[in-house]
């Protein structure tokens, strides 16, 4: 059977991101392509590799489910280089509340998602964030949200940082708090890892409620 030989590149972490953002599910390969948007022989590979590798297994009807899901989150954040996959694109806001700038957020209707420790910073409060980070869509997206939150490009380091995603999938499964869109726990967890500023220690806290959220039955010893 095929395997893939990076089950970490971007195509990939879609079937990483649907398996871990609906744990304890049991799938087939055909719906996981679905859900993920790739390729039926694509996703083949990648669960051959999951399989092989001992972070899935097929259950006795023959379908899969992952059987070590925090190692495979972890794994999978370890690789991840958030300030190296992505494009980035620095303004300022001479509003300095982060809560009012959120509060604006909710009222965009531009595809967006907050990450990083704005995005932690709502999820589960440990580190305040300087800078409001969000995932952008395409470039008419783009520039709605620049004039509706009435951004100043600045060739310096800025308040609100404008991230053009390594894929698409980082949106899947974005959750809606008080009205502002955040990424999913899963790929906020991901892109904290290794991201400065206190990035590591935010992480900690999202993968704590990550683990209360799944069932101790799901993760086993783990």
């Amino acid at each position: 059977m095929r395997n893939a030989k990076n089950i970490f590149e971007p195509k990939a972490s879609r079937i990483l991101r649907c398996l871990l953002t609906n744990p304890g599910e049991a799938w087939s390969v055909r719906r996981i392509a679905d859900e993920a948007q790739v390729s039926v022989g694509f996703t083949h590979a990648v669960t051959v590799s999951l399989l092989e590798q001992g972070y899935a297994a097929r259950n006795e009807g023959n379908s899969i489910e992952l059987v070590n899901p925090i190692k495979l989150l972890e794994r999978w954040a370890s690789y991840h280089q958030y300030l190296h996959e992505n494009r980035f694109e620095d303004y300022y806001t001479f509003e300095k509340s982060i809560e009012k700038s959120m509060e604006w957020l909710g009222k965009v209707s531009s595809r967006y998602a907050l990450t990083t420790l704005s995005g932690a910073y709502l999820v589960s409060p440990y580190v305040r964030p300087a800078v409001v980070e969000m995932y952008v869509g395409d470039e008419d997206q783009k520039e709605s949200i620049v004039k509706n939150l009435d951004l100043r490009p600045t060739a310096s380091e800025g308040n609100v940082r404008l991230v053009h995603p390594y894929d698409e999938g980082v949106f899947y499964k974005a959750q809606d708090i008080d009205g502002v869109m955040i990424v999913s726990d899963v790929q906020l967890y991901v892109d904290l890892v290794n991201y400065p500023s206190r990035g590591e220690e935010a992480a900690r806290s999202i993968l704590e409620k990550i683990k209360g959220a799944w069932s101790a039955s799901l993760l086993g010893g783990q």
